[in-house]
């Protein structure tokens, strides 16, 4: 089976280990996205500016399938937007890493002197660091993991802000100074989930038979949240759903990415992937959350 897969170092050692899990006859297959080359460019990976256009990132993986080039595709599933090219579905997903931030450079946001420079290309990152510490400065901090983390060698910023989970999955977990648990990850991080053309049931067996049922059912979750809020990469959004046995939880965070306005929220227990997400927006909506999302785009259109 073919496995579609970006060619980054993460993309690939993330590829490895789902090809791993399909077994000796998988063969994965590169495929340059336009992410990729705006990034081999100097333009960074995620943009021209803090946050992202997430099609970018999983366009031409999607083309490649569609095109019959390859039967599945992995990609990192917070990258994927919520509506899919006609033909194309998400079909399953292994057990999810950590979906939390990490905190490189300092023991603890306690422990950053007033002023001190946070490296991120993320607006939820920095809506979140700066409700909780608002003397704190967001740098953008754009590249690779291993970029980043030499310009926080260089001195471009006192600590960064990376999923914990792409450190991990590159051996580079001592780089971790703490898990940051209160920060809201962003829908589907820590997760890889796998597309394929629609009807393909041979694509559908294999990624079942590696599929985790709690990644999944959060997965589903955090995305019928996203596509409720019709939330775009411009919102810094959060969204983690907490599967347990018989009912999901989700905790929501939207808001400015100056820190300035923003909402958290924790849901009660509910009972479906569907109904969970649906709740969590809800709720958010009900507390202001249209107008956050609508001051947060705006901001970004200027």
């Amino acid at each position: 089976m073919r496995v579609g897969t970006r060619g980054s170092a993460l993309a690939l050692a993330q590829a490895a280990t789902v090809a791993a899990l399909l077994g000796p006859e998988t063969e994965l297959v590169p495929v340059t996205t336009s992410g990729d080359r705006a990034s081999s460019r100097g333009g960074g990976d995620r943009g021209a500016a803090v946050g992202n256009d997430k099609e970018r990132w999983v366009k031409e993986l999607e083309v490649a399938l569609l095109a019959g080039d390859i039967e599945l595709a992995i990609h990192s599933a917070k990258d994927v937007p919520s509506v899919l090219p006609e033909g194309l579905e998400l079909i399953g997903a292994p057990a999810r890493g950590s979906p939390f931030d990490a905190l490189v450079g300092a023991g603890s946001l306690a422990s950053l002197a007033p002023g001190a420079r946070i490296g991120t290309a993320s607006l939820r990152r920095a809506a979140q660091l700066l409700a909780l510490r608002e003397d704190l400065a967001v740098v953008v901090v754009r590249g690779n993991v291993d970029t980043r983390l030499r310009r926080l060698a260089e001195g471009q910023a006192d600590a960064l802000l990376l999923a914990a989970a792409g450190l991990q999955r590159l051996g580079r977990e001592e780089e971790i100074g703490c898990v940051l648990r209160d920060l809201v990850p962003a829908p589907g991080q820590g997760t890889l989930v796998l597309e394929a053309r629609a009807g393909d049931e041979r694509a559908a067996a294999a990624a079942r038979a590696i599929t985790d049922a709690a990644t999944w059912d959060a997965l589903l979750a955090e995305r019928a949240c996203v596509a409720r809020l019709d939330a775009s990469c411009n919102t810094p959004l959060g969204v983690h759903a907490q599967v347990g046995e018989a009912a999901i939880v989700m905790r929501t965070f939207v808001g400015l990415a100056d820190g300035s306005a923003w909402l958290r929220d924790e849901t009660p227990p509910c009972a479906g992937p569907a109904e969970a997400g649906a709740l969590a927006a809800e709720r958010l909506l009900a507390a202001g959350g249209a107008e956050l999302l609508a001051r947060a785009e705006a901001v970004a259109a200027r």
